[in-house]
């Protein structure tokens, strides 16, 4: 690294670089060093890191009890049904690292977390109403969905913003959002695809999710308490939906029992030839996800040995995933999408139909009015 302010290297030493014998805070380096050292020390406390979730760290006690550590950077959750193991964990921790214990989870990372008898509720109020006040939204006019129904937005449309950096920091702060607002996920996907060459248009749709953010700053996930078993996933693809490329938008969202835990909103990376094709690779993105679930549930120590229901409004993409023929019309695609064939041979995923009226995942592939998706919330949870 350069000398450091203040230092005047002189001699031998003119015009030299230092050399790190150990990384230092602001490298890119430190994250992944602190990582290492963090490991190491919760490893030697007879933890094992899942190989699911690098982040997330388990230790299970021969009483059936088990402590539960996840890690983002430098700001750490230990949970689990030890509550002594817990206070050991971070006096282990205490002796090696200057923590700062902050007491019961009630604040992460912009995430507000409420717990009561009847469950937890996962909300970003504070983010949200920081957000709105930051960008001189608090005072404006609610809008009843976060983009107008049946928008499409064309890459083209509208003057070049003089200053991009602004719609991306925005773009950026709803993406996290995201993390508890599953009603975002379409919008704010579609908005991100303009970050290289933002327009007007595009800055007024972001704005519209802000007046949407307005009337439900509050708004966020409900685990209700008790067990919970079994995986099903919901899968829908809006055909040819960008005007741009005519590209597909595929969306998922998979829920344990009946508590929804993972959601996605993403353009197919090739054209598909039809609205089967498209639903088809939209089944291959919620089989890819339930079987990463399904390996993070096992190892976090829940039971998951029967089927996960796959849900689709497309009977075609059905049958092309029960039928291992070579068809004329669908030989074009990827070998890796028809995995999901082996994982139905197998038993770990079943197929099932659900009609276009019960589907759950419509409103991560398209822009839908209020009624609607009132009811998707509703079924969200």
């Amino acid at each position: 690294m350069d000398p450091p302010p203040g230092f005047r290297a002189q001699g031998e030493y003119f015009g030299k670089v230092c050399r790190l014998r150990k990384s230092i805070y602001g490298l890119k380096q430190s994250p992944r060093a602190w990582f290492h050292r963090f490991s190491e020390v919760v490893l030697s406390m007879g933890f094992k890191q899942c190989h699911s979730d690098h982040t997330c760290f388990l230790r299970r006690q021969s009483q059936g009890r088990c402590i539960i550590i996840s890690v983002y950077v430098d700001d750490i959750i230990i949970t689990g049904d030890d509550a002594l193991g817990i206070v050991q964990v971070k006096c282990g921790l205490r002796k090696v690292f200057d923590i700062k214990d902050l007491g019961p989870l009630r604040y992460f990372l912009g995430i507000e977390v409420a717990r009561s008898r009847h469950g937890i509720s996962l909300s970003q109020r504070k983010y949200s109403l920081d957000l709105l006040q930051d960008t001189g939204m608090l005072g404006c006019r609610p809008a009843s969905t976060p983009m107008v129904p049946n928008l499409k937005i064309s890459a083209e449309s509208g003057e070049l913003l003089s200053d991009p950096s602004i719609y991306q920091r925005l773009v950026g702060r709803l993406i996290y959002l995201t993390n508890t607002r599953p009603d975002l996920t379409f919008a704010v996907s579609i908005v991100s695809q303009f970050m290289h060459s933002p327009r007007t248009s595009h800055l007024d749709a972001v704005y519209h999710i802000l007046r949407y953010l307005k009337s439900c700053p509050g708004l966020g996930l409900f685990y209700k308490s008790g067990v919970q078993s079994g995986l099903s996933c919901f899968t829908d693809a809006d055909y040819a939906g960008s005007k741009s490329d005519r590209r597909s938008t595929s969306g998922f969202c998979a829920f344990h029992g009946s508590h929804l835990i993972s959601w996605k909103s993403k353009k197919q990376a090739v054209v598909s030839r039809s609205s089967a094709e498209a639903e088809y690779r939209a089944m291959a993105q919620g089989t890819s996800e339930i079987l990463w679930l399904r390996s993070l549930l096992t190892e976090l120590g829940f039971s998951v040995t029967d089927s996960s229901y796959l849900f689709c409004d497309n009977k075609s993409a059905i049958m092309l995933s029960s039928d291992s023929v070579l068809h004329e019309r669908t030989k074009h695609i990827e070998v890796d999408i028809h995995f999901i064939r082996e994982k139905v041979r197998s038993g770990v995923i079943t197929p099932s139909f659900v009609s276009s009226s019960a589907q759950t995942a419509d409103m991560f592939t398209k822009s839908i009015g209020p009624s609607l998706l009132k009811s998707s919330l509703v079924k969200l949870g």
